[in-house]
C-alpha cells in the first residue's frame, strides 16, 4: 500500500503525482466529513471517540466507503492494540478490495514499552572523512532523541585524521550529555588505524586518540596500555586513562526501543507524539532542511501529530516548497495521514503510508 489519494479523477491523480502530493488509490467515495472528524479527534487525543466514529462509518459489508476509511480504521485498531477487533474486520477489508490486508502489529504504547530496551543501531560503512560531519550530526540527533545509540563500525574501511577528529568530538559531546554510546565490531577498524601510526612521529593525533577509544570499546586493555605509552612519548603529553567500554553503558540500556536506523544524510525522523505550535522537533526540522534540496521524514515511530502542531508543520512546508525543496513523509500511519490531508499538508509534500 503506497499512500492515500484523496483526489477524484484520474486526471486529478496525475496532477497530484506531478505536484508531489499524497498518492494512494482510493476505492469509493470515502467518508467525507466523518473521515476528517475522526482524524481531528485522534489528533487531539480522543482515541475512543475517533474509533467509535470510524466503526459506525465503515460498514461490516457492502456500502460505498472507500479504502482510505478502512485503512484508518485498521490502523486505529493497531495503534490501540485492539487485536480482536482488527481480526474481526480485516477479512471484510480483504474481500471488499480483493487485496492482502495490512498485517497485524501491536502499535500501542504498551507494546512499545514491552519491546527490547536496546537503543537504535546505526551502521557506518566505507571511508569516513571530515565530509562525514553531516552523517555524524544525524547520528547525534538519533542518540539524543533515544537517549542512546549503538554504532556498528564493522564495515568502515578507513577514517582519515580529520574524520577521526569529527568522530571524537561527537563521542565527547554525547558523553558530556550523559548519552550512552556503544561501538560495535571495532577490531577491523582498529587494525586499519594502527597501520597508519608511527611511534615517535607526532602526526595524526586524532587518529591516535580514536584508536585508543576503539581499544576501550574492544576491551583490549593490554594493547591500550602499550599504545598509551607510545602516545605519551610521541606527543609528550598524558594519554587518556583506561576505561572499559565493552557492552552497553547504563544510559544505553535504559534507552527506548527503536528499530535499526541508517544514517541518512537527507533523512529526518518523527517519532512519538508531536504537540504544540512551538514543538522542538519541528524547529530542528526547519534547521535540518536549511541546506538540503530533498528531505525524507521517516514516520515509522510517529503515533500522532496534534492539530496545532500540524498547522505549524504546514507553514514550514509551505516555506520549504517556495524555496524549491522536495519533502516526503514515509511510513505514515493512516490516522496521521488523514490529519495531514485535513491540514492540506498533502498539497506541499508527498506522503506514503506504512505497510
Amino acid at each position: 500500500m503506497s499512500g492515500l489519494d484523496f483526489t477524484g479523477s484520474d486526471h486529478d491523480r496525475g496532477l497530484a503525482h506531478e505536484a508531489g502530493q499524497v498518492e494512494v488509490q482510493e476505492c469509493g467515495a470515502g467518508i467525507g466529513a466523518a473521515f476528517e472528524e475522526a482524524a481531528v479527534l485522534y489528533a487531539n487525543g480522543n482515541d475512543g471517540e475517533a474509533l467509535a466514529l470510524l466503526e459506525a462509518a465503515v460498514p461490516t459489508e457492502g456500502g460505498t466507503v472507500g479504502e482510505s476509511a478502512w485503512l484508518m480504521l485498521l490502523d486505529l485498531y493497531r495503534l490501540g492494540g485492539h487485536r480482536q477487533r482488527f481480526e474481526a474486520r480485516v477479512l471484510d477489508y480483504a474481500r471488499r478490495f480483493e487485496r492482502s490486508p495490512p498485517p497485524w502489529e501491536d502499535l500501542s504504547p504498551e507494546a512499545g514499552r514491552a519491546k527490547s530496551a536496546l537503543p537504535p543501531l546505526v551502521n557506518l560503512n566505507g571511508q569516513l572523512s571530515a565530509a562525514a560531519a553531516k552523517q555524524f550530526e544525524q547520528i547525534a540527533a538519533i542518540a539524543r532523541r533515544s537517549g542512546g545509540v549503538r554504532i556498528d563500525v564493522g564495515k568502515v574501511r578507513g577514517v582519515d585524521d580529520a574524520g577521526c577528529g569529527v568522530w571524537r568530538r561527537l563521542l565527547a559531546e554525547l558523553a558530556a550529555e550523559r548519552i550512552g554510546v556503544a561501538l560495535l565490531n571495532v577490531q577491523a577498524l582498529a587494525e586499519v588505524l594502527a597501520g597508519r601510526l608511527v611511534p615517535g612521529r607526532a602526526e595524526e593525533r586524532d587518529t591516535w586518540l580514536m584508536l585508543l577509544e576503539l581499544l576501550q570499546y574492544a576491551g583490549d586493555q593490554a594493547r591500550f596500555e602499550d599504545l598509551a605509552v607510545d602516545y605519551a612519548v610521541t606527543f609528550e603529553e598524558s594519554p587518556p586513562s583506561w576505561e572499559c567500554r565493552v557492552g552497553l553503558p547504563p544510559a544505553c540500556v535504559a534507552a527506548a526501543a527503536v528499530p535499526v536506523a541508517q544514517a541518512d544524510a537527507d533523512g529526518f525522523v518523527f517519532e512519538g507524539e508531536l504537540t504544540g505550535a512551538g514543538n522542538e522537533t519541528l524547529k530542528r526540522l526547519a534547521a535540518f532542511a536549511a541546506d538540503r534540496r530533498e528531505l525524507r521524514i521517516d514516520c515509522a515511530r510517529l503515533r500522532r501529530i496534534d492539530f496545532v502542531c500540524a498547522g505549524t508543520l504546514f507553514n514550514i512546508l509551505v516555506t520549504l516548497q517556495a524555496q524549491g525543496k522536495l519533502v516526503s513523509f514515509v511510513n505514515v500511519n493512516a490516522m496521521v495521514a488523514g490529519l495531514l490531508r485535513v491540514m492540506s499538508v498533502d498539497q506541499v509534500a508527498h506522503v506514503t503510508l506504512r505497510p
